[in-house]
This record gives C-alpha cells, sequence and structure tokens, in this order.
C-alpha cells in the first residue's frame, strides 16, 4: 500500500472558515473520485500548533504508480487543480506507514 500525505496551508485571503468549507464540503468529494484511491483522511490543524498548516490530507492506493495514474486522468488534473487555486502551500510527503497501536 501507497500512502502520500499532503500539508495544505490556506491562501492569505481565506479566513480558516472558508478554508475548512472549501476543504471539507468541496474538494473532498472531488477528491473521493480519484481513479484507485483506497482511502482519504482529512486532518485539521489545531490553530494553535507550531506548524504552518491548515490542514493535512492522507491519501491511500494500491501503489506509487496507481497514485500517479490517478493524478494522470481528467478527475486527478481537476483536483489537483482545485487544490492548487486554494492554497499557498501545499507540500507533497510520501510515507511508509507504521502501524504502533490499533483498537483495543
Amino acid at each position: 500500500m501507497f500512502k502520500i500525505m499532503i500539508q495544505l496551508t490556506r491562501r492569505e485571503d481565506m479566513s480558516r472558515e472558508e478554508f475548512l468549507h472549501w476543504w471539507l464540503k468541496e474538494h473532498a468529494p472531488r477528491a473521493r473520485t480519484l481513479p484507485g484511491v483506497r482511502r482519504i483522511t482529512f486532518n485539521v490543524v489545531d490553530p494553535n500548533a507550531a506548524i504552518d498548516a491548515d490542514g493535512i490530507a492522507e491519501l491511500w492506493f494500491d501503489s506509487e504508480k496507481a497514485f500517479q495514474e490517478a493524478y494522470a486522468t481528467d478527475s486527478g488534473a481537476a483536483v489537483a487543480a482545485d487544490s492548487v487555486a486554494h492554497v499557498s502551500a501545499r507540500i507533497r510527503v510520501p510515507v511508509e506507514e507504521h502501524e504502533i497501536v490499533t483498537d483495543r
């Protein structure tokens, strides 16, 4: 399984509320259309956190190739363009997940 985390910082002309509305209500349904995406989690960053980010998305695909192929489609291009239009920074970080604690 391939996982990528994407750190997003809203545009300076957007309020936190506007960003969260766009991300959770408008962008999330678009992200669900990505071909081959297995799981998506959107994490809202605490405004008091010592990080210059408003949200961190986690996306899982069967492989890195599946991720690349998803973003090469019209749907993937639309998702990426929508994101770029609403953020001042977008940092993509491929990660290898190691689950330490599961449901007890």
